[in-house]
């Protein structure tokens, strides 16, 4: 099956999902994402067949110049099962939050207004899955805005709650204005390239006589990949474009934030990635680059972990929590120089997002039912749930030690990869803040550890999980500490490469 297909499919459903949600009458929406869940179990399930031209270059497809907007290679097939993987699991959570969203978008006692909230993280699913194979600035940015588009709209969507509303507009403004240095940045390279192929600019920056013409003409350059950086750093939440990410986190509903801290994170640094490495291949403009990713990643580090020390509102603390790590990957793309083909910068980046992916949407599912149950988001809204509900503060409890760094969980994995080609690149002062930001994280998370086992219930009612919820936090626990202890379930997608052509005939004929 031709890699294309996945968006398509994607889109398909998506719109599926709006026409049926329209036409069926039904008191109740949460079959809206249930039915998105398993259409997008079923996409998943689909990218183990798909493949690029290289694998079938015979076929009338392989051919066609989409291509050279659009790759298929083991990254990009990674990438899009992350995309997948995550929209379904924030689908679960929307089915199980449905009672706040009925709350602030209808009445009560109706859902009539939450059937597209199911629907629209489909949409966006399919934009990271588009950015996972871009090739070329203007597809990338297309489809960047696409995520970007449909964030505006699940942001801002409890339209009675002024808190999301707020959210929502701040969101809106300052997403516009890192788009104008998005595309002015483009334009620049375009300029001094000739070209928006990101392959085409790697080629044209190795040429010995381009080489020569950058040496005293670099300046436009280096000025475009800055400006691009700026509206990168925005999507990722990296100093000094994070101001936005506090106010929106904390205004904008539970499995929204969920998506925003995970799925568009990982869908800043494919096209990060994407787009630095032309730039960091060649010698002429590595030095400049590498130094920028430095210096954006220890300051990042530093405000994350130090200003999420004084939070009182556990999902304002999540939000520089989320700063924090992307100091973490940031850290880890500055040492492109370092590794091998084992162990390199991307593949860490990949497999700090995948671990990322499993500890943080595990903390959103137990927030969501806190802050359906309890009514409330603040740490003291935690406390005494070791008493009132055991078994939901233990998968808590070895969640946040995961996302702080406690050995035999992903969460250690993820970073002690990042300190490893850190000091292989020898990057000291990076190391030594990063350990600061590391020990700083240990704090603020085992904050919440205190307030579950320590301190006395302030509501002595139950939170009581439902079925989906149980179920998604109980497989995500498990894997974190699976993870911890036996990385290669990960590992090996990183590793993979396109099916073999012979292999691959088979299985579509």
């Amino acid at each position: 099956m031709p890699a294309y297909y996945l968006e398509a499919l994607t889109v398909t459903l998506g719109i599926a999902l709006l026409m049926a949600e329209a036409f069926i009458p039904s008191k109740t929406k949460g079959w809206v994402g249930i039915a998105g869940a398993i259409g997008l179990a079923g996409i998943l399930g689909l990218t183990c067949l798909a493949i690029g031209p290289e694998a079938k270059p015979t076929a009338d497809w392989a051919n066609w110049s989409l291509w050279n907007f659009y790759t298929f290679d083991s990254l990009a097939r990674f990438y899009k099962i992350f995309a997948l993987v995550c929209t379904l699991l924030v689908l679960l959570m929307g089915v199980d939050y449905r009672k706040i969203l009925a709350r602030f978008t209808d009445h009560p006692g109706s859902e009539a207004g939450t059937g597209e909230y199911h629907a629209l993280p489909v949409f966006a699913c399919a934009g990271m899955m588009w950015l996972a194979s871009a090739r070329d600035l203007a597809g990338a940015f297309v489809a960047l805005e696409l995520v970007t588009i449909t964030f505006y709209i699940l942001v801002s969507y409890m339209r009675r709650n002024v808190g999301s509303l707020e959210a929502g507009v701040k969101y809106l403004i300052l997403g516009a204005l890192s788009t104008g240095f998005l595309v002015y940045g483009i334009a620049w390279i375009y300029g001094s390239a000739g070209t928006m192929s990101l392959p085409l600019i790697g080629t044209i920056l190795l040429d010995p006589a381009a080489c020569i013409y950058y040496q005293t003409n670099l300046t436009p350059l280096l000025f475009g990949v800055a400006l691009v950086m700026v509206g990168l750093g925005f999507k990722v939440g990296a100093v000094p474009m994070q101001m936005w990410i506090p106010d929106v986190y904390q205004g904008a509903p539970t499995p929204t934030t969920a998506f925003l801290s995970v799925g568009s994170k990982a869908a800043g640094f494919i096209l990060m990635i994407r787009f630095l490495e032309p730039f960091l291949a060649s010698p002429v403009t590595r030095g400049p680059v590498l130094a920028l990713l430095v210096v954006l990643a220890c300051a990042t580090l530093l405000f994350g972990n130090l200003a999420a020390i004084a939070q009182t509102n556990f999902k304002r603390l999540l939000a520089y929590s989320s700063i924090a790590h992307a100091g973490f990957l940031l850290l880890a793309l500055a040492t492109w120089q370092a590794g091998d083909a084992q162990l390199n910068a991307p593949k860490v980046v990949s497999f700090y997002l995948a671990t990322y992916l499993l500890m943080t949407l595990g903390v959103f599912f137990v927030l969501a039912q806190v802050r359906i149950q309890r009514d409330g988001e603040n740490i003291a809204d935690f406390n005494g749930l070791g008493t009132t509900n055991p078994r939901l503060a233990l998968a808590l409890t070895v969640l946040l030690a995961a996302l702080a760094g406690v050995p035999l969980t992903a969460g250690f994995i993820g970073k002690f990869f990042v300190f490893y080609l850190a000091v292989e690149a020898h990057l000291w002062w990076a190391v030594g803040i990063a350990t600061i930001a590391a020990g700083a994280g240990f704090y603020y998370y085992f904050k919440v550890i205190r307030a579950m086992w320590w301190m006395p219930p302030t509501d002595s009612t139950p939170v009581s999980l439902p079925p989906i919820s149980t179920g998604c936090i109980a497989v995500l626990t498990a894997a974190v500490l699976l993870i911890g202890i036996w990385p290669q379930p990960i590992w090996s997608l990183l590793r993979c490469v396109n099916p073999p052509r012979v292999v691959t005939q088979v299985i579509l004929d």
